[in-house]
């Protein structure tokens, strides 16, 4: 086989190869259905529902920019695998309906602003059709169908919108074709459903009804149907539970709910619901049957068994599970309401109120206990029990002209009928040293000084008997708590927070609680807390590059920090002290190297210190040169040298080249040969300036990781890695380089690039293609404008880049190779004239006749050409329009392929003039 390949590339002015802002343009490829085109701004892709999508977003610019799809959700709650993807395509198996939706790719290499391109996902589905049977609610008796009027409502969920057609056996029902039969679509619904109704129920009327629903067959989506077969017993569901209401057990017992169908044809099928939306986890449904095992508190509420056959409405029957408990004791005493004085005193009146949680609230019963012996109510000591609407499971012990016999502990029990609960039992020392409570702060605890970091305490000291509840709050703000909470309780009165942190700097307010205490006025006291923080610092770490023998200047700035008043500063190069000092108004420090020496680059370091610690700010200073930028932007520069081997042209250009000292060579490593060669650099290189390096045998179709990194007199800079695939040559005139095509400068016109999207057709509207070969309008292709001033016979030439073909020995080539040229063409107007293809090689001085050529009208579609050529040369390829005699002659052609060995499947030759090669039609 002969090598083809690329001659040395010298690129024309417009690709100069200066950085340049992203473009972005979508292709789509996976099972779509169809692809549309609205208002030229967006595109929409069709796709059935468990087919695979896959859209790609084809990027220019220099440096190559970084992708990244997101999604605008089809619906509120759904989310796009977490926002984003990050890759060049968006890949989904088996697509769902919820992934619907704008899918919108973003590219972005910090020039200009991102590009933005989106498509809109239309995902086509059809679920099966479901019929529900009604009576007319005024004609409803004891028998569901032998009265007069039945309604049959057939529903599908679908995207597009359905059709629905009724059948009664096999005939077909249509609005007038049965007096007794009336369809109709209710005008809320809009198409949502349509309801075949009964009027007038007849003999002939009891039979199978089937509904089919239909998309039109879009994306292959075939008809769905459903039968219902009505009767003289056809009746909607009934049921009974065989439980009673409410069900009260205790904790741990298995409890079992049966439902049973009592009537319903078709049969009714049985489901169990419950309050809190889903059954316990453990729980068992078999049947009508629902068993919750070892049920506990939290699985108490209230089950609901629904029986549907899509007859009339749903039967539900439902029952409360009670789980009995006791939960939360807690007590409060109140001294004489009629005197103003908080304290306990012989003669006066005193109440100890106790309080639990009971479930149910009806078998809750109280008892009480002075010194463990029960008392009963009397004159003196009268026990009641709190109206429940005020203060629910709450008894009170009024004792009535308190005397020094009094003095005890009285014990209140509560129980639950019934028994099977364990007891709670609250215990109330009444004494002369109870007394109310008092709310101090220890000396020196506060204001609280802390680091961020440390963990603290903050106390309040309560005194009293008994010692209440403390309940700990934001005294400064209406803020959670550090646990989140807006209220914190303690039993010691301490307040305990781990790694505290700058936010909670404030006032803190502990307070006490009536429970397990007086209900009294409640007592308070303030905590200040000051969390003490080192500076905040910017920039924390910074790379400078610079070149020996320039300045460099590094700047430290303080942020923040408490408390304000920071100490000093200290600047280093690794351990070596550099300058320090103190601040005086200024936040900021800098320090400046005026001319930067070997010794001078490494890691410089300023240390900001106040009482809390220190914050540093890093400046890594580096002769390291940035990495090199591999041009992406033009078709990649890749030709076949033998049958088994190709070669590759490796562009770069290099990031900021002039910020370090020279850049003399460049490391190159290929990590699937194993090797490592130097490609040295003469002279200074420019930004923009692009770099080639020819990579030679290469092994098809073998993919290789190729290492680039440039050396300074500082050493190794950054590298940058790229992957060279092997694929063929391929334009489709995307990006204005036009992969080096150039115009003939000897033609009469050129050829003009463009998309269907911008193109005038205000005078020609007859002819030209309405969008790429792709079918995008956003798609570019080349064609020749025939308006005037263009004259009949007139030429315009497109010229593609030299590919060199290379002898295998060097006698000459004995048997030239073969390849194949494809193109796609657009021919469509009255005046069309003729395409040509000519094969031109180097050092040859007659003119050959075309390789391919067609004239005239062939429609307005896409075609494709292929030519199979065998150049025993150097070679380029030549496409040539000829006006024809008209304005309505415009000629397109796209996605030109140069593939190595004969043209394959060639289409018919056409009956117009094809001499080499044939039309796909």
């Amino acid at each position: 086989m002969i090598p083809l390949g690329l001659s040395s590339l010298s690129l024309p002015p417009s690709l100069s190869l200066h950085r340049a802002p992203p473009t972005v343009r979508i292709v789509h490829s996976g099972h779509a259905c169809n692809v549309e085109e609205e208002r030229h701004t967006e595109r929409v892709y069709t796709i059935r529902e468990g087919e695979t999508l896959e859209l790609t977003c084809l990027v220019t610019g220099h440096p190559r920019p970084q992708i990244r799809w997101t999604k605008t959700a089809g619906s509120v709650s759904d989310r796009f695998q977490d926002s984003s993807v990050f890759n060049e395509t968006l890949h989904i198996s088996k697509i769902q309906r919820h992934q619907g939706g704008r899918y919108y790719c973003k590219a972005e290499n910090g020039l200009g602003s991102p590009a933005i391109k989106s498509i809109r996902v239309d995902v086509y589905y059809l679920d099966d059709p479901l019929v529900t049977v009604h009576q007319s609610v005024g004609e409803a008796k004891e028998q569901f169908y032998y009265e007069r009027t039945v309604f049959l409502r057939c529903v599908a969920n679908s995207n597009p919108p359905v059709r629905y057609s009724w059948h009664r056996g096999r005939d077909v029902l249509s609005q007038g074709s049965d007096k007794g039969v009336e369809i109709y679509e209710p005008f809320f619904t809009q198409g949502e459903t349509k309801i075949l109704k009964l009027k007038n129920l007849r003999p002939q009327d009891y039979a199978n009804y089937s509904c089919i629903a239909s998309v039109r067959n879009v994306c292959g989506i075939s008809d769905r149907n459903i039968v219902f077969k009505l009767t003289n017993k056809t009746a909607s569901p009934s049921i009974k539970l065989l439980v009673e209401d409410p069900i009260v057990v205790n904790p741990g017992q298995t409890v079992s709910l049966v439902c049973i169908t009592t009537g319903g044809e078709p049969n009714p099928t049985l489901s169990w619901v419950s309050s809190s939306d889903s059954l316990p986890e453990k729980s068992v449904v078999k049947g009508g049957t629902l068993t919750l095992p070892a049920i506990t508190s939290d699985e108490a509420g209230v089950y609901s068994c629904v029986a549907s056959n899509n007859v009339g409405n749903p039967a539900k029957k439902s029952t409360t599970i009670v789980v009995r408990a006791l939960k939360k004791g807690r007590f409060w005493i109140t001294p004489d309401p009629y005197h103003n004085d908080d304290n306990i005193q012989i003669g006066r009146e005193v109440k100890i109120s106790c309080q639990v949680e009971a479930t149910p609230p009806e078998e809750l019963t109280f008892g009480w206990l002075k010194n463990g012996r029960a008392m009963r109510s009397s004159e003196r000591m009268v026990i009641t029990q709190t109206d429940p609407d005020i203060s629910p499971g709450t008894t009170n012990l009024d004792i009535i002209d308190l005397k020094f016999t009094d003095f005890g502990t009285y014990t209140c029990v509560a129980a639950l009928k019934g028994g099977g609960i364990p007891e709670i039992s609250i215990d109330v020392n009444i004494s002369s040293t109870t007394v109310p409570p008092n709310l101090t702060v220890p000396r020196g605890k506060s204001p609280l000084v802390v680091r961020e970091g440390d963990t603290v305490e903050l106390e309040c000291l309560v005194s009293g008997k008994p010692k209440p509840i403390i309940l700990w709050s934001r005294a400064d703000k209406e803020a959670p708590m550090p646990d989140g909470s807006l209220q914190a309780e303690s039993y010691d009165g301490v307040l305990r927070i781990v790694n505290v942190s700058r936010e909670m700097t404030g006032s803190y307010r502990c307070q006490t609680s009536q429970f397990n205490g007086f209900n009294v006025k409640p007592r308070e006291a303030v905590v200040e807390l000051i969390v003490q923080y080192p500076p905040s610092v910017e920039p924390v770490l910074l790379e400078m590059r610079q070149g020996l023998g320039r300045p460099v200047a590094m700047n430290c700035r303080v942020l923040r920090a408490h408390p304000s008043r920071v100490l000093r500063y200290e600047w280093r190069l690794g351990n070596r002290l550099l300058h320090a000092g103190h601040f005086d108004q200024s936040d900021e420090t800098e320090y400046t190297v005026k001319s930067l020496n070997r010794e001078g680059w490494g890691e410089y370091t300023c240390d900001v210190n106040n009482e809390a610690g220190a914050g540093r700010c890093t400046f890594l200073v580096t002769g390291k040169a940035y990495p090199p930028e591999f041009y992406y932007d033009t078709y990649s520069p890749l030709w076949q040298n033998r049958p088994t081997v190709y070669g590759f042209k490796l562009q770069w250009t290099q990031m900021n080249p002039n910020t370090v000292d020279r850049i003399v060579a460049y490391r190159l490593e290929v990590k699937q040969r194993r090797t490592v060669q130097e490609i040295p650099v003469d002279g200074t290189i420019t930004k923009g300036e692009l770099n080639t390096h020819n990579l030679t045998e290469l092994i098809k179709p073998a993919a290789y990781e190729v290492r680039l990194t440039p050396i300074t007199r500082f050493g190794e800079g950054d590298s940058t890695i790229r992957i060279i695939t092997y694929r063929e040559f391929h334009c489709s005139f995307e990006e204005e380089p036009i992969c080096m095509f150039t115009q003939d400068k000897n033609d009469d016109f050129d050829w003009t690039r463009h998309s269907a999207a911008t193109r005038d057709t205000k005078y020609t509207p007859n002819t030209g293609p309405s969008d790429d070969r792709s079918g995008s309008k956003q798609g570019f292709y080349m064609y020749i404008e025939t308006s005037r001033p263009r004259k009949e016979g007139e030429v315009a030439r497109l010229v593609s880049p030299f590919f060199n073909v290379v002898p295998k020995n060097p006698y000459g080539i004995a048997n030239p190779p073969a390849y194949c040229f494809s193109f796609f063409f657009h021919m469509y107007g009255k005046h069309i004239g003729t395409l040509n293809a000519f094969l031109r090689q180097k050092g040859q001085t007659a003119a050959e006749g075309p390789a391919w050529s067609l004239s005239g009208n062939q429609g307005d579609r896409w075609k494709q050409a292929k030519v199979s050529i065998h150049p025993t040369a150097s070679f380029q390829v030549v496409l040539e329009g000829i006006r024809g005699p008209g304005i309505e002659g415009d000629i397109a052609i796209d996605d030109v392929t140069l593939e190595e060995g004969e043209c394959r499947d060639l289409p018919p030759i056409s009956k117009h003039k094809n001499t080499a090669g044939g039309v796909y039609p």
